[in-house]
Protein backbone atom coordinates (compact mmCIF):
# COMPACT_ATOMS: atom_id res chain seq x y z
CA UNK A 1 0.00 0.00 0.00
CA UNK A 2 1.39 3.34 -0.69
CA UNK A 3 0.50 6.62 1.71
CA UNK A 4 0.01 9.50 0.05
CA UNK A 5 0.97 13.23 1.69
CA UNK A 6 -1.06 15.86 0.35
CA UNK A 7 -0.15 19.11 1.88
CA UNK A 8 0.56 23.14 0.52
CA UNK A 9 -0.70 26.26 2.31
CA UNK A 10 -4.04 28.37 3.31
CA UNK A 11 -6.17 28.62 0.40
CA UNK A 12 -3.31 26.91 -2.43
CA UNK A 13 -6.04 24.33 -3.45
CA UNK A 14 -5.63 21.50 -1.20
CA UNK A 15 -9.03 20.51 -0.73
CA UNK A 16 -9.42 20.75 -4.94
CA UNK A 17 -7.04 18.16 -5.48
CA UNK A 18 -8.12 16.04 -2.37
CA UNK A 19 -11.42 15.80 -4.04
CA UNK A 20 -10.03 14.89 -7.45
CA UNK A 21 -8.13 12.09 -5.67
CA UNK A 22 -11.35 11.01 -4.41
CA UNK A 23 -12.94 10.97 -7.75
CA UNK A 24 -10.15 8.78 -8.93
CA UNK A 25 -11.12 6.04 -6.19
CA UNK A 26 -8.54 7.33 -3.24
CA UNK A 27 -9.43 7.51 0.09
CA UNK A 28 -9.19 10.56 1.60
CA UNK A 29 -8.51 11.57 5.18
CA UNK A 30 -8.51 14.79 5.59
CA UNK A 31 -6.58 16.13 8.98
CA UNK A 32 -8.86 19.50 9.34
CA UNK A 33 -11.96 17.18 8.93
CA UNK A 34 -10.59 15.55 12.20
CA UNK A 35 -9.15 18.40 13.54
CA UNK A 36 -13.37 19.57 14.07
CA UNK A 37 -14.03 16.14 15.25
CA UNK A 38 -11.86 16.16 18.25
CA UNK A 39 -13.30 19.27 19.71
CA UNK A 40 -16.64 17.78 19.53
CA UNK A 41 -18.86 17.74 22.42
CA UNK A 42 -18.15 14.93 24.79
CA UNK A 43 -15.02 15.23 23.69
CA UNK A 44 -12.08 15.03 26.27
CA UNK A 45 -9.65 17.07 23.54
CA UNK A 46 -13.00 19.41 24.59
CA UNK A 47 -12.36 19.84 27.87
CA UNK A 48 -9.01 20.54 27.68
CA UNK A 49 -9.37 23.21 25.69
CA UNK A 50 -12.38 25.04 28.16
CA UNK A 51 -9.92 24.79 30.81
CA UNK A 52 -7.67 26.57 28.77
CA UNK A 53 -9.76 28.85 27.39
CA UNK A 54 -12.41 29.32 29.76
CA UNK A 55 -15.76 28.67 29.26
CA UNK A 56 -17.06 31.77 27.43
CA UNK A 57 -15.14 29.54 24.55
CA UNK A 58 -18.36 27.37 24.21
CA UNK A 59 -21.76 28.54 22.43
CA UNK A 60 -25.04 27.86 23.52
CA UNK A 61 -25.17 24.83 22.80
CA UNK A 62 -21.74 23.56 23.95
CA UNK A 63 -19.88 24.33 21.08
CA UNK A 64 -16.66 25.35 20.15
CA UNK A 65 -16.32 28.80 19.20
CA UNK A 66 -13.89 28.07 16.68
CA UNK A 67 -13.39 31.76 14.56
CA UNK A 68 -13.00 33.01 18.57
CA UNK A 69 -10.31 30.27 19.48
CA UNK A 70 -8.60 31.20 16.05
CA UNK A 71 -8.84 34.60 16.85
CA UNK A 72 -6.93 33.99 19.98
CA UNK A 73 -4.29 31.61 19.08
CA UNK A 74 -2.77 32.83 16.07
CA UNK A 75 -2.31 36.60 17.94
CA UNK A 76 -0.34 34.35 20.70
CA UNK A 77 1.81 31.84 19.58
CA UNK A 78 2.28 30.05 22.89
CA UNK A 79 -1.40 29.98 23.56
CA UNK A 80 -1.42 28.26 20.16
CA UNK A 81 1.44 25.81 20.86
CA UNK A 82 -0.63 24.95 24.13
CA UNK A 83 -3.95 24.16 21.71
CA UNK A 84 -1.86 22.19 19.41
CA UNK A 85 -0.61 19.87 22.67
CA UNK A 86 -3.95 19.15 23.12
CA UNK A 87 -5.44 18.85 19.76
CA UNK A 88 -2.47 17.43 17.18
CA UNK A 89 -1.28 13.96 18.98
CA UNK A 90 -5.48 12.93 18.99
CA UNK A 91 -5.54 14.21 14.96
CA UNK A 92 -2.50 12.04 13.96
CA UNK A 93 -3.90 9.12 16.13
CA UNK A 94 -7.15 9.72 14.53
CA UNK A 95 -5.15 9.54 10.92
CA UNK A 96 -3.05 6.69 12.09
CA UNK A 97 -6.41 4.57 12.61
CA UNK A 98 -7.21 5.52 9.11
CA UNK A 99 -3.98 4.19 8.07
CA UNK A 100 -3.99 0.93 9.59
CA UNK A 101 -7.85 0.15 8.51
CA UNK A 102 -6.80 0.89 4.71
CA UNK A 103 -3.60 -1.90 5.37
CA UNK A 104 -6.66 -4.22 6.86
CA UNK A 105 -8.96 -3.82 4.22
CA UNK A 106 -5.81 -4.16 2.15
CA UNK A 107 -6.25 -1.15 0.31
CA UNK A 108 -4.03 0.10 -2.63
CA UNK A 109 -3.14 3.00 -1.26
CA UNK A 110 -4.73 6.02 0.47
CA UNK A 111 -4.21 10.37 0.99
CA UNK A 112 -3.87 11.85 4.01
CA UNK A 113 -4.62 15.68 3.52
CA UNK A 114 -2.10 17.35 6.58
CA UNK A 115 -1.37 21.52 6.01
CA UNK A 116 1.02 21.17 8.66
CA UNK A 117 2.99 17.85 7.25
CA UNK A 118 6.17 19.00 7.59
CA UNK A 119 5.53 21.38 10.82
CA UNK A 120 4.62 17.90 13.04
CA UNK A 121 6.97 15.98 11.23
CA UNK A 122 4.23 13.73 9.43
CA UNK A 123 6.38 13.38 6.55
CA UNK A 124 8.02 10.02 7.46
CA UNK A 125 4.61 8.55 8.03
CA UNK A 126 3.46 8.92 4.43
CA UNK A 127 5.45 7.65 0.96
CA UNK A 128 4.94 10.30 -1.38
CA UNK A 129 4.38 13.71 -0.27
CA UNK A 130 2.38 16.02 -2.46
CA UNK A 131 2.52 20.25 -2.24
CA UNK A 132 -0.17 21.95 -3.71
CA UNK A 133 0.80 25.81 -4.42
CA UNK A 134 0.22 29.02 -5.94
CA UNK A 135 1.20 32.43 -6.44
CA UNK A 136 1.09 34.72 -2.86
CA UNK A 137 -1.09 36.78 -4.98
CA UNK A 138 -3.60 34.13 -5.55
CA UNK A 139 -3.35 33.01 -2.16
CA UNK A 140 -3.91 36.07 -0.79
CA UNK A 141 -6.98 36.73 -3.35
CA UNK A 142 -8.35 34.06 -2.58
CA UNK A 143 -8.41 34.48 1.24
CA UNK A 144 -9.85 37.69 1.01
CA UNK A 145 -12.64 36.35 -0.93
CA UNK A 146 -13.29 33.97 2.15
CA UNK A 147 -13.86 36.70 4.63
CA UNK A 148 -10.33 36.94 6.03
CA UNK A 149 -8.96 40.46 6.90
CA UNK A 150 -5.10 41.00 5.76
CA UNK A 151 -4.65 41.14 9.32
CA UNK A 152 -5.93 37.35 9.36
CA UNK A 153 -4.07 36.20 6.30
CA UNK A 154 -0.25 37.64 7.43
CA UNK A 155 -0.83 35.87 11.27
CA UNK A 156 -2.24 32.25 9.82
CA UNK A 157 0.73 32.58 6.85
CA UNK A 158 3.22 33.47 10.10
CA UNK A 159 1.94 30.05 11.81
CA UNK A 160 2.89 28.08 8.77
CA UNK A 161 6.37 26.80 7.18
CA UNK A 162 6.69 28.94 3.84
CA UNK A 163 5.79 27.47 1.09
CA UNK A 164 8.84 27.54 -0.32
CA UNK A 165 10.43 25.60 2.14
CA UNK A 166 7.45 22.90 1.73
CA UNK A 167 8.08 22.77 -2.43
CA UNK A 168 11.57 22.09 -1.76
CA UNK A 169 10.96 19.27 0.74
CA UNK A 170 7.83 17.76 -1.51
CA UNK A 171 7.95 14.92 -4.07
CA UNK A 172 5.84 16.30 -6.53
CA UNK A 173 4.26 19.79 -6.83
CA UNK A 174 0.62 20.25 -8.31
CA UNK A 175 0.34 24.45 -9.26
CA UNK A 176 -3.10 25.75 -9.08
CA UNK A 177 -2.68 28.93 -11.10
CA UNK A 178 -5.09 27.50 -13.50
CA UNK A 179 -8.44 26.31 -14.64
CA UNK A 180 -9.58 22.94 -12.79
CA UNK A 181 -8.92 21.07 -15.83
CA UNK A 182 -5.30 21.86 -15.94
CA UNK A 183 -4.88 21.50 -11.98
CA UNK A 184 -6.55 17.52 -13.07
CA UNK A 185 -3.89 16.94 -16.25
CA UNK A 186 -0.80 17.69 -13.14
CA UNK A 187 -2.10 15.39 -10.91
CA UNK A 188 -2.97 12.25 -13.32
CA UNK A 189 0.67 12.99 -14.72
CA UNK A 190 1.84 12.65 -11.11
CA UNK A 191 -0.04 9.39 -10.69
CA UNK A 192 1.12 7.79 -13.88
CA UNK A 193 4.15 8.43 -12.63
CA UNK A 194 4.04 6.70 -9.40
CA UNK A 195 2.04 3.89 -11.28
CA UNK A 196 5.24 3.16 -13.17
CA UNK A 197 6.88 2.59 -10.44
CA UNK A 198 4.41 1.04 -7.85
CA UNK A 199 1.54 -1.52 -9.49
CA UNK A 200 -0.76 -0.72 -6.63
CA UNK A 201 -0.68 2.62 -7.80
CA UNK A 202 -1.74 1.25 -11.13
CA UNK A 203 -4.88 -0.51 -9.42
CA UNK A 204 -5.85 2.24 -7.35
CA UNK A 205 -5.74 4.57 -10.03
CA UNK A 206 -7.50 2.47 -12.68
CA UNK A 207 -10.02 2.32 -10.30
CA UNK A 208 -11.22 5.35 -10.43
CA UNK A 209 -11.69 5.65 -14.10
CA UNK A 210 -9.62 7.69 -15.70
CA UNK A 211 -8.27 5.23 -18.04
CA UNK A 212 -4.78 6.07 -16.90
CA UNK A 213 -1.69 3.35 -16.77
CA UNK A 214 1.76 3.43 -15.48
CA UNK A 215 4.29 1.49 -17.64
Amino acid sequence: MIVLGLTGGIGMGKSTVAELLAQRGWPVVDADVLARQVVEPGQPALEEIVRLFGREILDAQGRLRREEVARRVFADASLRRRLEAITHPRIRALWQQAVAQWRRQQRPGGVLVIPLLFEVGAQSEVDVVICVACTAETQRRRLLARGWSEREIAQRLAAQMPIEQKLARADYVIWTEGELDLTARQLDCILARLAAHHPEVALQFCAGGTGVRGT
